[in-house]
């Protein structure tokens, strides 16, 4: 498989499991029905995508990593259910106007690095009567600390970045994004996704493993000498964000669920 991007320079999948729960409660929260159209942006291994097509619907997923939607393909073949799939960036979807009854990312098109531009794709996409269902890391949560903690040690974000991923965590800011498109917050409640491992390291050598721009610095950092030092920042992180509870390491990872529609 050839890797198009760092998302594919990890092991991803093995993270995109843990997100799984996640992804059953954003298609749950979108009231999906069999016959709806649905768009799946930034659909990673197909999480959502698998689920909506499960319940009858008819699904387009979408995402700029090749090999995560190669995953995402081999899965929908081995469980039987149809689903179109396509090479896309988010501010750039391959589908006509208000296309889509329900549009979904989770933990997706928060990576955009141009906000404004891909809550615009989104809403033109999106029916008048339709709906947008998006889960995002919130501010300050276990995820964006991740980021915080390892960022001298990665290149900086791209120079025309709108800000943080984690902004679209936020309800307020989300209301600032889609209301030019005529588009508002029409409800949002917060929720905890928990991983558990059996100590710190072992959590920490998955943080790192399934993080693509972290693994896609792995040569340059080991030849600078600071690849052991970016694992202790990760260690630190662990240990100071984590809870022990009969012989397990807990990791608490709180997202923002928000359905968005039209006044």
């Amino acid at each position: 498989m050839r890797v198009t991007t760092t998302w594919g320079a990890g092991d991803y999948p093995l993270m995109a499991e843990r997100l799984q729960p996640v992804a059953v409660r954003a298609v749950d929260a979108a009231g999906m029905r069999s016959g709806d159209r649905v768009l799946d942006v930034a659909t990673g291994t197909g999480n959502a995508a698998l689920r909506a097509a499960e319940l009858g619907a008819e699904v387009i997923g979408v995402d700029f990593e090749r090999t995560l939607l190669d995953v995402a393909k081999t899965r929908a073949r081995e469980s039987g259910v149809g689903a179109w799939w396509e090479l896309a960036e988010a501010t750039a979807l391959p589908v006509p106007d208000r296309w889509a009854n329900v549009i979904i990312s989770v933990f997706g098109v928060m990576y955009s690095p141009a906000h404004d531009q891909a809550a615009h794709e989104l809403s033109r996409c999106v029916t008048t009567e339709g709906r947008i269902v998006l889960a995002a890391w919130t501010p300050g949560s276990f995820m964006p600390a991740m980021g915080q903690a390892l960022a001298s040690f990665l290149p900086p974000p791209p120079p025309r970045m709108d800000g943080p991923p984690s902004r679209w965590g936020d309800p307020s800011v989300l209301d600032d994004l889609f209301t030019p498109n005529g588009l508002h917050v029409c409800s949002h409640s917060t929720g905890s996704l928990t991983l558990t491992f059996e100590n710190a390291t072992v959590a920490t050598d998955f943080l790192v493993i399934t993080s693509g721009h972290v693994m896609a610095e792995r040569e340059g950092l080991a030849e600078q000498g600071r690849w052991e030092d970016m694992r202790a920042a990760m260690h630190r992180l662990v240990d100071s964000r984590s809870e022990h509870d009969n012989d397990q390491l807990r990791i608490e990872l709180e997202f923002l669920l928000a359905t968005i529609g039209h006044d």
